[in-house]
C-alpha cells in the first residue's frame, strides 16, 4: 500500500534498495548517534557500514521516515515533524510519542492513529 509522502522516503533510499543513514542523518541536522537513539538503536549499529544494511535498522529507519513523511506537511516540514515526532505524546496511545512507540517496535499504532486522524477521526 503507497502512503502519502512516498517520494520523501525515496529520497533517503540508495540504488541498492538500501536507506542512506548519513542522508538521513544531513536531512534532520542529526549525528548518526543522535539519529540511532531516535529510532531505538545503538549508536554503533548506524557507524559501522554492514550494521547499517541489516533488517532492523533499515526497518526503523523506514519506520521513522514513513510517519515523518505522513506529518510533515500539517505539522510545517521536515523539522517540525521531527520535532513532533519526537516530543508530542499522544493520548490515544496510552501518551506515548511517536519515538517512543517506533523505539518499542509499535510504528503501527502510530500508523493507525495517523489513518484514523486522516480519515477524520479526533485526536
Amino acid at each position: 500500500m503507497a502512503f502519502a509522502g512516498a517520494g520523501f522516503v525515496t529520497d533517503f533510499i540508495d540504488r541498492a534498495g538500501i536507506i542512506d543513514v548519513d542522508r538521513v542523518a544531513d536531512a534532520f541536522r542529526m549525528t548518526k548517534g543522535q539519529l540511532a537513539e531516535t529510532v531505538g538503536l545503538a549508536a554503533a549499529t548506524v557507524s559501522k557500514a554492514e550494521r547499517r544494511t541489516a533488517p532492523r535498522t533499515q526497518s526503523r529507519m523506514r519506520e521513522m521516515l514513513e510517519i515523518v513523511s505522513r506529518i510533515r506537511e500539517w505539522t510545517g516540514g521536515e523539522t517540525q515533524a521531527m520535532a513532533w515526532y519526537r516530543s508530542q505524546p499522544i493520548p490515544a496511545l496510552d501518551g506515548r510519542t511517536p519515538e517512543a512507540l517506533v523505539k518499542a517496535g509499535e510504528a503501527g499504532a502510530v500508523r493507525d492513529y495517523l489513518d484514523h486522524l486522516a480519515l477524520g477521526g479526533y485526536a
